[in-house]
């Protein structure tokens, strides 16, 4: 088990340093990722989505230190919910730097979570960057919790779908996001 992990990781991280999409476990749902620091993989996530280039994208850190990167001023509530939430958690933050063109709403607010998940956690130490994570379906219709639900087309879309956890029948959901202002306002943007 442990050498299949390894196997995949490498295999993964082969293709995020050069650009490329994977299809990937998350610590939710099963997702699309890239480096979030490369423009090019970015606009091919909205091209494999279908999505409204103006919806900005979820990044993974792993880390309250690798966020602080990628987030102008984070509000101190925020880095404590961030690393205290128990449960999934992503925090959408006023304003994201150093991330590429597309990741970040119109108005430079970006969505960040703290992944602790082990596949997830290895892939963004390996890349030393934050991770893309956006369902692995098209804008609009369900995001796949297991790997069974992914289509085909999405499937091959993609420059290398990830065995790790295929065979895991366990439902996740997507995370609840929040919304924490400059003020430390926090809004529920969903449950």
């Amino acid at each position: 088990m442990k050498s299949e992990f390894g196997t995949d990781l490498a295999n993964a991280l082969k293709i995020l340093r050069t650009g490329g999409i994977i299809l990937y476990p998350t610590d939710t749902v099963w997702g699309l990722g890239c480096d979030a620091t490369n423009v090019q993989a970015i606009r091919r996530i909205y091209q494999l989505k279908q999505r409204a280039e103006n919806k900005s994208l979820i990044i993974l850190v792993n880390s309250v230190p690798m966020l602080t990167r990628y987030v102008d001023n984070p509000p101190e509530v925020a880095l404590q919910l961030a690393e205290l939430s128990e449960k999934p958690l992503t925090i959408v933050y006023d304003k994201g730097r150093s991330l590429a063109e597309g990741v970040a709403s119109v108005d430079g607010s970006v969505g960040v979570r703290v992944c602790n998940d082990p596949f997830c956690d290895e892939l963004i130490t390996g890349l030393r960057k934050p991770l893309v994570s956006t369902s692995a379906n098209i804008s609009g219709s369900s995001a796949p919790a297991i790997f069974d639900e992914i289509s085909e087309e999405m499937k091959a879309a993609v420059d290398y779908v990830c065995l790790w956890r295929q065979d895991d029948r366990s439902r996740a959901t997507p995370s609840s996001v929040i919304k924490v202002s400059g003020n430390g306002t926090v809004k529920i943007i969903r449950g």
